[in-house]
């Protein structure tokens, strides 16, 4: 049975690619210290498919009894990190110290366990990007001192870490970007604008515009995104690739906040609040490499993911 390692595996995404990994036959050892998941999201898989470790990456995995009884392990994933403005600003060295060295002990994992490495990085390296859409060969427009540093810089330094254990240590490694990913299981608080939108449509409120609305988005539902990194798993030759993963359907968040008012059957009501400082004015990724390479491209269209979105709310509140 092929084995993997999932940090961060407790989380929304992570706890989607668990389950795509455990149908596909792997054994999932997952490691999360819980900041923002919860083994809640993985209660459906025994002991028999997933080994839950609760534990913080940062501090050195090889102090983790259950871990060393492992063998083999063929892949290492690496999603470890709070992902949304409102949980790392309130998690900021926390954020800063999971994208650096929680990144380095899960490289020093797959290096010890000659596994494959997946690091799962963000379009936040791109900053407010000046081109677009953007491609994986752009350097991106980032303030290294704003408040969104700890997690954008956190991410650009854990891919230069990556690049490193590559060059010097031979790691067979993929970096992906994930592009605004949504769907069940993300947190009604979390303050990004899918569930922020879903969670006020609900509530019978308005739904909360920053600046005018007319900053874009791309947003990708959370089962292609997971099929992007299962494929950036089981394709061979790809080592030190960097791979958009993200639907190149870009919308404004006004447009945005129609579809989800008319998903949600109610009147489209907007209540419009400052930009925040860094807010990026567009997202859109060239999936150019993911479509030749991985054989990839998002299936789900926003009307559909949204609707599965307000169904697992619905559902969460009853």
């Amino acid at each position: 049975m092929k084995t993997a390692i999932v940090t961060g595996g407790a989380g929304f995404m992570g706890s989607h690619l668990v389950d795509k990994l455990v149908h596909n036959g792997f054994f999932v050892a997952v490691i999360d210290n819980l900041a923002t998941g919860t083994w809640d999201n993985l209660k459906d898989h025994g002991p028999q498919q997933v080994l839950k470790l609760t534990w913080d990456i940062t501090e050195d995995p090889s102090d983790i009894p259950p871990l060393n009884q492992v063998n083999q392990v063929d892949a290492v994933i690496h999603l470890a990190s709070a992902a949304s403005p409102v949980h790392y600003r309130r998690l900021a060295l926390e954020t800063l110290r999971v994208n650096s060295l929680g990144t380095e002990n899960a490289l020093k994992l797959a290096k010890k366990f000659h596994a494959r490495f997946i690091l799962g990085s963000t379009s936040e390296v791109y900053g407010d990007p000046q081109i677009s859409p953007q491609p994986e060969s752009y350097w991106g427009h980032v303030n290294p001192n704003g408040e969104r540093a700890c997690y954008d810089e956190g991410k650009r330094f854990g891919e230069a870490l990556a690049m490193e254990y590559h060059r010097q240590f031979g790691i067979d490694l993929r970096i992906l970007r994930f592009f605004n990913c949504y769907g069940p299981r993300m947190q009604s608080e979390d303050g990004r604008v899918v569930p922020n939108f879903v969670r006020q449509a609900l509530d019978g409120k308005p739904l909360t515009v920053y600046g005018d609305g007319r900053q874009t988005r791309s947003f990708c539902y959370v089962s292609d995104e997971v099929e992007g990194i299962y494929q950036a798993i089981v394709h061979d030759n790809l080592s030190g690739e960097v791979f958009n993963i993200g639907n190149p359907e870009e919308r404004t968040i006004l447009d945005f906040a129609k579809v989800v008012a008319q998903i949600g059957g109610v009147p489209l009501k907007t209540e419009f609040r400052p930009l925040p400082a860094d807010d990026p004015t567009n997202r859109c990724p060239d999936i150019t490499k993911a479509r030749k390479y991985l054989g990839w491209y998002p299936q789900v269209s926003l009307e559909e993911g949204l609707d599965k979105t307000f169904a697992y709310f619905r559902q969460s509140d009853s």
